[in-house]
Order: C-alpha cells, then sequence, then structure tokens
C-alpha cells in the first residue's frame, strides 16, 4: 500500500493537483484513510496522466484489508474520500480561480476544469468510454452520444440504498451543501467537488437581493467542458425576466462559453425542476450552426435582429449588442409565449388552470454580439400522447424515451447505456443475415421486443456489402431527428410554419 501512496503524491504532483509544501500533509491524511502507521517518501519515476489506474490498485488493496466492501458504490465513496486528501480546500481552489481570472476567463477556467478532471471529480476514464458520432440531416449535423460513464448498480448497492434511513441533506444533487459530502448508497460522495463564486452582480440578477449563485462542471460531462450554474437556495427552477438577464449575465463572465436553461415546466424541462440552475461550457453545439429561415421586425426592438431557425424545434433567434435589450426582448415573448393558444396547431397555453407553455432559452456571444436562442415547448398531454403530445412518440422510445432537454435541443443526443449492448445484438444479427430478432422464448431476446419492428426496416435497408455498422449509426440519428420533430411545437411544414408565423405576429 505505501508504494500506491507514493505513485498517488507523484500524480498529485505532476499534476498540480498537491503544492509540494504540501505532500507532507496530504501523506498523512492518506495514512489515516488507508490504515498505515508510518510511511516514507520514495521517487517515482512512471508517467500520470490519469489517477484511475492508481485508484484501481489502491481499491483492490482496501478491498483485500477489508476497508471497503467490492461494490461499484462503496469503491466510488471510497476513492473519493481518497482523493480529497489531495485536493486544495475550497477556499483556495476560488482564490486561485480569481487569480488567474485576472489575466483571461480562459486561464481561468482551464485550471478548474484541469482540476475538477485531476482530483477524479470528473470521472474522465470513463467518460471517454462514452460513444459519440455525427449523423447529417436537412438542419445541419446532429450529434448522437450513448452516455455508458454511470456505473451500473450492484444489486446490494440497491439493496442497501433501500435499507439506508431518507436523508433530507443535502436537499438535492445541485445544493451547494454536496461541497465536501462523505456521500451514502443514495448519494454520491463528492468531497473533491469544488464551487466557484459567480460575481455578485449576477447573483442579484436585475438590481435585486438575490442569493449566492455558483459554478461547477457535471461529474458525468457530456460535451467538453459541461458546466452548471447553481443557485445557493434550494429553489425550484424558474425562467423569468431575471433569469433571461442573469444569462447575459454570465456571458460577460465567461464570453467563451455558451450557457442555457432548461425550461421550468415537466416534460419539457430537465430531470432537476425543483433547483434553480442553467447549463453552459466550451462547445460548438449543433444548433448553432442552424440559418435564420425568416427574419422580423419587432416594434420597439428595432436595434435586436429576431429570426425564425431553420431548426427541428421551434426557435426564434434574438441577437443584439445590447444585453439588457436583449434580455428585454427575450422576456417579451416569454410573456406572450406563456399565455398564446393555437387550437389548430394544438398549442393550449393553459387546461383546466394547469400552464403548458415554457421556452428552452440558450445564450452565447458572437463578437460583439449577445446571441439568444429562444425554443418554444409546450407539455401538454393526451390520451393519444400520454408523455406528451410534443415528446418523442411511442414509435422512437425503442431509442428515445426520455425527455428533450436542453441539451437534446441543441442538438446533441443523450441515448441511454442499454443502447451499445443491443446495437451490437442488432448489428451482429443483420450481418449473420437474421431474418428477425431472437424471439420471446429465446435468452437473447432484446429488452422485450421493443427493436422487433425496427430490426425489420433496417433488414430491409441492408443491401448486400453495405456498411451495416454505418447504417445502423445512420439509422439511429434518423431516429432522434424524429425525437426533436416531435417535440417541436410549430411542425416543419407549411400549415406549422404558418402557424409558427401567427405566433410572431402575436408578439
Amino acid at each position: 500500500m505505501l508504494h500506491q501512496i507514493n505513485r498517488l503524491l507523484n500524480f498529485a504532483l505532476k499534476r498540480g493537483l498537491t503544492p509540494r509544501q504540501d505532500l507532507h500533509y496530504a501523506a498523512n491524511r492518506l495514512l489515516a484513510v488507508l490504515g498505515e502507521a508510518s510511511f516514507s517518501f520514495e521517487e517515482i519515476d512512471e508517467p500520470s496522466p490519469s489517477a484511475d489506474p492508481i485508484l484501481e490498485d489502491i481499491l483492490d488493496l482496501a478491498v483485500m484489508r477489508s476497508l471497503v466492501e467490492d461494490t461499484p458504490i462503496n469503491r466510488d465513496l471510497f476513492d473519493t474520500l481518497i482523493m480529497d486528501c489531495l485536493t486544495p480546500r475550497p477556499a483556495e481552489v476560488a482564490r486561485r480561480f480569481a487569480e488567474l481570472y485576472e489575466g483571461s476567463p480562459e486561464a481561468a477556467t482551464d485550471y478548474f476544469y484541469d482540476l475538477s478532471v485531476s482530483s477524479n471529480y470528473i470521472r474522465k476514464a470513463r467518460t471517454d468510454k462514452n460513444i459519440v458520432w455525427s449523423c447529417p440531416s436537412p438542419f445541419g449535423n446532429l450529434e448522437i452520444t450513448i452516455n455508458v460513464s454511470k456505473p451500473e448498480k450492484d444489486p446490494r448497492d440497491i439493496a442497501a440504498a433501500l435499507a439506508a434511513p431518507k436523508a433530507g441533506y443535502p436537499a438535492c444533487l445541485l445544493c451547494r451543501e454536496n461541497e465536501g459530502f462523505a456521500g451514502n448508497q443514495g448519494r454520491p460522495a463528492r468531497q473533491n467537488l469544488r464551487l466557484i463564486p459567480l460575481p455578485l452582480e449576477i447573483a442579484r440578477g436585475l438590481g435585486g437581493c438575490g442569493a449566492e449563485w455558483f459554478m461547477q462542471y457535471s461529474p458525468y460531462i457530456y460535451y467538453n467542458e459541461h458546466c452548471i450554474f447553481l443557485n445557493s437556495v434550494h429553489a425550484p427552477m424558474v425562467v423569468d425576466h431575471v433569469a433571461l438577464r442573469r444569462l447575459v449575465d454570465i456571458l460577460d463572465f465567461l464570453p467563451h462559453y455558451f450557457v442555457g436553461s432548461n425550461a421550468d415546466l415537466p416534460i419539457v424541462g430537465g430531470s432537476i425542476l425543483t433547483h434553480d440552475h442553467y447549463q453552459g461550457g466550451r462547445r460548438l453545439m449543433p444548433i448553432e450552426g442552424a440559418a435564420v429561415e425568416s427574419a422580423f421586425e419587432l416594434p420597439g426592438y428595432g436595434d435586436v435582429s429576431v429570426g425564425r431557425l431553420r431548426w427541428p424545434l421551434s426557435t426564434l433567434r434574438l441577437a443584439g449588442r445590447s444585453k439588457e435589450r436583449l434580455a428585454d426582448l427575450a422576456f417579451h415573448i416569454l410573456s406572450a409565449w406563456r399565455g398564446y393558444s393555437d387550437p389548430g396547431a394544438d398549442v393550449l397555453a393553459h387546461f383546466e388552470g394547469v400552464p403548458h407553455n415554457a421556452i428552452t432559452p440558450v445564450a452565447r456571444r458572437a463578437g460583439e454580439l449577445y446571441v439568444m436562442d429562444l425554443i418554444l415547448r409546450n407539455n401538454r398531454t393526451s390520451l393519444e400522447r400520454p408523455y406528451g403530445i410534443f415528446h418523442p412518440h411511442q414509435d422512437v422510445h425503442h431509442i428515445k424515451k426520455e425527455n428533450i432537454g436542453l441539451i437534446e435541443a441543441m442538438g446533441l443526443a443523450i441515448l441511454p447505456p442499454r443502447l451499445l449492448g443491443e446495437l451490437a445484438a442488432i448489428e451482429k444479427a443483420l450481418a449473420a443475415g437474421d431474418e428477425a430478432l431472437p424471439g420471446p422464448e429465446s435468452p437473447d431476446r432484446l429488452a422485450g421486443g421493443i427493436h422487433d419492428d425496427w430490426y425489420l426496416e433496417l433488414r430491409r435497408q441492408c443491401q448486400p456489402g453495405a456498411d451495416i455498422h454505418q447504417l445502423i449509426r445512420s439509422e439511429v440519428g434518423a431516429k432522434f431527428l424524429r425525437c426533436l420533430l416531435d417535440a417541436g411545437v410549430f411542425k416543419r411544414d407549411e400549415a406549422g410554419l404558418a402557424a409558427f408565423d401567427r405566433f410572431v405576429e402575436h408578439v
């Protein structure tokens, strides 16, 4: 174990995670966690691109010594405790970020992102296993990811979680109180989480006295420097004038990032609606390449350009030099949309007193311009569409059943990990020329037969000599495009675009 501790200290030193003057302190903390009574430094000469292989060796030894039970959750809880011994304290990280920010925002985020990876808060060895590809569409390239980075739960972990008392602290996974939290069977450990406080003028919004806001990175990043901006108060998601202004204020703080918010209603919102937050990152999203297909002039806002976007979801693009004017117009459009109904297009703002209209806003800088895409959303359901009228329809649920949230609405699919094995099985069956997938009597039956009809379609398209792997990927992309088109409030046909223009005329 002592050799492994030295390897880990060498990694922390080389990656700048632990300064040389803190090595004795870090070593003593590791000894306490790993149950060692004495220690001596040894010279380690090995490349250290990642802590992951060292941690795996330490965890294996810890399991042998009964320091930790050998389940995925318990191993994650224990290795996070280990990495906290090497990670700078929160105040030191915030101080260093501010120091670098004086030179450039890019240098500050480069430091913070590298620290989040080096500390194993971002488990990059896992996220690098995600499957990613691009698919052409009439709206530009869409991007597909199969997210395999979250570990599968061991039955023992599931049983332990059921037996554990239900805790209300922290209130959710996005609460500010997660920084340093030890975790348990129902909550991931966050001892190596660090938060960066946002400037007070951002937190206060439009001159109010709002709560503090912080920035962190997502532990299971879906794209480069995938970050989260979170309210220090556990308060529900809300998209209003203050939120829209806050988005463009964040762009002044981090002009090299985009920032967006999920809609604040279920079905069309994100997975966590109970905590006010936004997402952003250093990534060119597919929606950014979409063209404006029809321009409008809104009275009183001649200094802000407005256009209908050529995009599967119904989107208006605003652009202007004044962030205040941009946010004002965005709120004007949001207010109009909240109360807008067009029964002919299946759009009802309210039904039996329940609101249904919301927006998914996305903001970024383009030189001196502030740009904001307003994606119109409606979460109404019906007997025919119990999951949502403007939600992926049932015939594509075998590929994507979950909400079309902010990230998907920008053209980046986050598909479930089950697809990795299912697509491989489909590819194998097509290559073998099988007339159908395994039936109900077979132990190789795929997820209750959800892909049976799709397999027959693929088989009809599969010509001799075809690249089956590429065919499947292309057809998954086509399914994702269908998901986005289903989620579009105003459809991409003549009647739908005319209905979209009626809304703009209403505004």
